[in-house]
């Protein structure tokens, strides 16, 4: 897990857990008891928010989650540094820590049907293609780094490296920027909490001018 605070922003956390590693979540809620943010944003859409809160968060019992053959990789690959869940535990985490206090929990990404249209608009035909190879290939030999951070840096590496790609992942984090903004200029400290591989994109977006919108909200 990494974090920094974005001196750019106002008072601002940024925190970035690696995605489904159960130790990240104590991580998660240390640095938020030390922050004592007013609102948490997290870089999830509004469903994605809604239904973890539904079904993980307010639910007496977890409902079995199946899991597709990447992310079922991704947690083969995870569980050398220690146990690993679906979904991300440092995400259910947070939500109750929030819920616990009474305090928001804002989703930061685009809604579904906003975020279909962006994969649409930088995902083209040969790019998909490539990007379901790149799939294909990580699932059957994933990284193998030391550490959990360099992990979860490399398996995004190799499957979003494409122009298409990493245009799609700029479009995603400029609008959890200009979200996370508008929390802060309601006042109060706010902390944002994105996966790992998104932490160096979105600190750049916060800490420099985000250039006009081109259909990225």
């Amino acid at each position: 897990m990494i974090s920094a605070r974005i001196a750019h922003d106002g008072d601002l956390l940024l925190i970035a857990p690696v995605r489904g590693l159960a130790s990240e979540a104590d991580r998660l809620l240390a640095e938020l008891e030390a922050y004592g943010p007013t609102v948490v944003g997290f870089g999830l859409s509004p469903e994605e928010l809604r239904g973890l809160t539904e079904y993980f968060v307010r639910a007496d019992a977890e409902p079995v989650v199946p899991l597709t053959g990447n992310e079922t990789a991704e947690v083969r690959g995870l569980v050398r540094f220690g146990e690993a869940r679906v979904p991300n535990p440092a995400t259910v985490e947070g939500l109750r820590w929030a819920a616990a206090r009474s305090l928001p929990a804002e989703p930061l990404d685009p809604s579904d049907d906003r975020a279909a249209s962006l994969f649409a608009e930088h995902i083209g035909y040969v790019e998909l293609v490539r990007r379901t190879v790149r799939e294909r290939r990580v699932a059957r030999n994933p990284p193998t780094p030391s550490t959990p951070d360099e992990f979860a840096l490399a398996w995004d590496r190799e499957i979003a490296r494409g122009a298409g790609s990493r245009a799609l992942a700029t479009a995603r984090n400029r609008h959890l920027v200009r979200q996370a903004r508008a929390l802060v200029e309601r006042g109060g400290r706010v902390a944002v909490v994105v996966d790992r591989e998104r932490f160096d994109g979105v600190r750049g977006l916060f800490e420099g001018p985000l250039p006009p919108e081109m259909g990225d909200a």
